[in-house]
């Protein structure tokens, strides 16, 4: 048995990277690197001192799905209540970005899917080609993708089980940055450092809102909204970046 980490975690700043760490399976999940990824994901929430997460591969390609060994032995890599890799039911309450390169396939792309903003090298290439060996894209993928793609594009995917690139990804709005090969995850820690710079209780309501709110009824939206958004108002961070805005200075913020 390898004495190799599945998963390795690096602090930078308010930035949490987590690396899939099996290069030599193209990062394939094991149930080892999910039970990781869950401890990782709920360190991150927890600790108030960071405000982004970013995901990202090692060995130049971000992950080719369920270790197969794993699961015919038994073993998948799917945490109950969390998902597979621990991420696909219940993602961080934090902002997290997924920085690819290479292939994210299969359930791959569905830990990308779960992610909230996607960097991508031009060579990566996004897809589920479960139907190709008799399986379902069920950790996320066919929930997911059909509406982060137009319909027609992402039931090609689904039904074809064919690649896509990540310039037409990009074209469909399915990454936010592209990148030349080996700089996504560079352009994900200049995003993340964006996003960090702004308010961490604004931050997670804000990303709350956005995921709760499609199963809210029209004429509840703003009454839950304002549930979620009312102590963000409240918040010692809102009365600094107001006065920080005053000061022409940038703001000092504490997640109170």
């Amino acid at each position: 048995m390898s004495d190799q980490q599945p998963l390795l975690v690096e602090i930078r700043d308010n930035i949490q990277i987590m690396t899939l760490n099996r290069p030599e399976a193209r990062n394939a999940v094991t149930l080892e690197m999910a039970e990781a990824m869950v401890s990782a994901l709920d360190a991150f929430d927890a600790n108030p001192s960071l405000s982004v997460g970013i995901i990202v591969g090692a060995g130049g390609t971000f992950c080719a799905g369920m270790d197969l060994k794993g699961f015919l032995q038994g073993k998948r890599p799917t945490i109950p209540g969390r998902g597979f890799c621990g991420i696909t039911i219940q993602p961080p309450r934090k902002p997290i970005i997924a920085a690819v390169e290479g292939y994210a396939l299969a359930g791959g792309l569905e830990v990308v899917l779960a992610c909230d903003l996607i960097v991508a090298s031009r060579e990566a290439r996004f897809g589920l080609p479960e139907v190709k060996r008799g399986l379902a894209a069920a950790g996320g993928g066919l929930l997911r993708l059909p509406h982060r793609l137009p319909y027609h594009v992402a039931m090609e995917c689904i039904l074809t089980g064919d690649m896509l690139g990540a310039e037409r990804a990009q074209s469909h709005g399915l990454v936010n940055r592209l990148t030349e090969p080996g700089g996504a995850l560079d352009a994900a820690i200049e995003l993340a450092r964006a996003v960090a710079a702004n308010g961490p209780l604004s931050l997670v309501a804000s990303k709350r809102v956005v995921n709760e709110s499609v199963d809210w009824g029209r004429e509840e939206l703003f009454e839950r909204q304002a549930a979620i958004t009312n102590p963000v108002f409240a918040s010692q961070d809102a009365r600094e970046g107001a006065a920080a805005f005053a000061e022409k200075r940038k703001p000092v913020w504490k997640a109170l």
